[in-house]
Order: C-alpha cells, then structure tokens, then sequence
C-alpha cells in the first residue's frame, strides 16, 4: 500500500460526510460487499439510537457496569437535566451491537451523549459542559 494517500476530511460514506480529521479508507477502496455488510451491521440497533438522538434533547447511550457511564448519568441526574437512556449489554455481552454504534458515530468510547441531534462526547465532556451551564434542563 506505499504510496496512497489517506484521506482525512471530507470521506463520504453513503450520505453520510465526515469533517473529523482522522484517517479514514477512502470509499473508492472498501467493495461494494464491505458497504453492505457495514450498512447492515445491527442496522435496527443504529436505527434506534439515530431515531432518538434525533427525538429526544438529551440522550445517554451507554452500557451496563461502566462506571463513567454511570457517572455521566447521575451527574445528569443531579442536575436535573432530563434524558433518554439507552443501554446495550455489558463487558460481557453486546459487544457487536455497541460496535455498530460506535462506528455510525465514529466515537470509540461509551458513554456517547448526544445533546439536541449532537454527540457532544462522553462523561468528561458533559461535566464539563455542565459546569459551564451549557446543558440545561
């Protein structure tokens, strides 16, 4: 593979366009059998949280046994910030499902909190964010 470039900004995957600046295989080089299978990769699961990111104004996607995940909803909680919370397996179980989710989200931790339609990151983040009063109730 000497010689080829990687491409960083502006990659689209179906309709979907990426303005992250991380490396990603260019779409002309993933066949047509790989767009399949990832498109349908525990599609109902990426259904659902797109669904209610885009319903709902704020939204925890975590997993059981995560301490942060924890975390990032009790900080929520105490807050009185009200969310949606969606949880797949544990250490133990699910794995695959929370793979799908992280790849449609191109975020490789959990939790993923999606404040408005935006993944805003994860529990440091929304502390954060909190503390600047910038998610509110």
């Amino acid at each position: 593979m000497k010689g080829r470039a990687l491409s960083l900004v502006g990659v689209r995957f179906g309709a979907i366009a990426s303005d992250m600046e991380r490396p990603l295989l260019p779409i002309d080089r993933v066949s047509d059998g790989v767009k399949a299978s990832v498109s349908s990769f525990h599609r109902s699961v990426v259904d659902e949280v797109a669904r209610t990111v885009e319903q709902d104004h704020v939204v925890v996607v975590g997993m059981a046994q995560n301490p942060f995940v924890k975390r990032a909803r009790k900080l929520l909680s105490d807050k009185g910030i009200r969310f949606t919370y969606l949880e797949y397996g544990s250490y133990l179980s699910k794995w695959k499902e929370r793979l799908a989710i992280k790849l449609w989200a191109g975020f490789p931790t959990f939790p993923m909190v999606f404040v408005d339609g935006t993944l805003v990151g994860g529990f440091s983040d929304v502390e954060k964010l909190c503390a600047a009063g910038k998610i509110a109730a």
